[in-house]
């Protein structure tokens, strides 16, 4: 058994515990609680000194395969739709080598910033043996990408031929269908996805010109399509939100991650609680686009199960999810410590269907992060999202 302790532990089913103490067995949590409480486990005791130790991090929304191009992030004050323009142009010339070194470094940075779980959006698949040796426990979010209405039953069947390729193959890493957003996705291939329980994930309402685009046809938008080849298909706009555009195809449903909702108002909140979706807001990002930021105090107040991710390096400055906490605490500094914990570690794991992570209880994996801290502390949550922390992975 190994007993690891701390100046605060940092559970996330109860309060931080002050002297606290975890008790690891066969990579499990065998017991929690102070140095000196009733039940505490015999052996040895490696101190890991002052700082916080807690659940490992979990990324709830993120692009590895994009992590080659952190150049277009410096494009993101020209606007959303000239920003995914330029991510979609230097992705086409990127080299593949080079794009590979980029993920598994990505994915390394993921490791060494406390992180023990990603949600993971792809569209080419092509590291999924990096993610099966790295140790982390990912879910891939298979993202399909067609507006064209006519390809929608070829590009479906294509995507589950592919994923029943990968499972013939032996990989690991559990891949699911996904769309890209209300905006890349025809209707008629959101609908066949949600006939099959899907989409897992997607984007949803990130900025306004998604939310002028289904309200009023936006030209800005249009014209990308157009330049895309795909400016001859008709799409008469639904005239109203992304998030109840999406119910009306059926495709908001329990446990779909939705990334960002920056723009969803009273009722679409209380829509997304009543459909059990997990909403995974990346702060840094939509700050960096200039999007908006989504109201997470009142998305929690309506009952949203509300979740942490840094998206993509092509958008945000790094992978350490302790950032995207911080920056979610200067933005809302009356939101509680813990609430941005929680999302950060439990909310993030139950969405990403992991329910033995993101607390330190009895019979949990022992996945856990440790900050350590300069001087003492007297308050680990408020630290935590303070911007100075800086967690690592604790091997036991």
């Amino acid at each position: 058994m190994d007993l690891l302790s701390a100046e605060w532990v940092v559970p996330g089913a109860g309060p931080p515990i002050r002297d606290g103490l975890a008790a690891v067995e066969d990579g499990r949590i065998a017991w929690v609680g102070g140095r000196g409480a009733a039940g505490r486990p015999a052996g040895a005791v490696r101190d890991l000194g002052r700082g916080v130790l807690l659940p490992g991090l979990v990324n709830a929304h993120c692009h590895l395969e994009l992590s080659h191009l952190a150049a277009v992030r410096e494009q993101g004050h020209q606007g959303f739709v000239a920003w995914v323009e330029a991510l979609v142009e230097r992705r086409s010339l990127a080299d593949p080598a080079d794009a590979r070194a980029r993920t598994e470094a990505a994915i390394d940075e993921l490791k060494t910033t406390g992180t023990v779980a990603v949600g993971d959006v792809s569209n080419a698949l092509g590291h999924l043996d990096l993610l099966d040796a790295s140790g982390l426990a990912a879910v891939v979010f298979y993202e399909l990408l067609a507006w064209d209405p006519a390809r929608s039953e070829a590009v479906l069947e294509d995507a589950r031929r592919r994923v029943a390729d990968i499972a013939r193959q032996g990989v690991r890493t559990p891949v699911r269908l996904a769309a890209h957003a209300p905006y890349s996705v025809s209707p008629a291939l959101l609908r066949s996805l949600a006939r099959e329980g899907g989409p897992a994930a997607i984007h949803l309402a990130e900025s306004e010109a998604e939310r002028r685009f289904l309200a009023e046809g936006d030209a800005e938008w249009s014209a990308f399509l157009g330049r895309r080849g795909v400016g001859h298909v008709s799409f008469a706009p639904p005239r109203t939100t992304p998030a109840r555009y999406l119910d009306g195809l059926g495709a908001l449903h329990p446990g779909l991650v939705a990334a960002h909702c920056v723009h969803v108002d009273a009722d679409e909140r209380a829509l997304l609680a009543r459909r059990g979706v997990f909403v995974a807001v990346c702060p840094r990002s939509n700050r960096r686009l200039g999007v908006g930021i989504p109201p997470v105090p009142e998305m929690l107040a309506a009952g949203v199960e509300v979740c942490l991710g840094t998206d993509s390096l092509a958008s945000a400055e790094s992978l350490d999810l302790l950032q995207d906490a911080a920056a979610l605490h200067r933005e809302f500094p009356a939101l509680e410590p813990a609430a941005i914990v929680r999302m950060a570690t439990a909310t993030g794991a139950r969405a990403l269907g992991l329910g033995d992570l993101g607390s330190i209880e009895r019979g949990k994996r022992a996945a856990l992060a440790f900050a350590p801290a300069p001087r003492a502390i007297d308050d680990p949550l408020g630290f935590l999202v303070s911007g100075d922390a800086r967690a690592r992975r604790v091997e036991s």
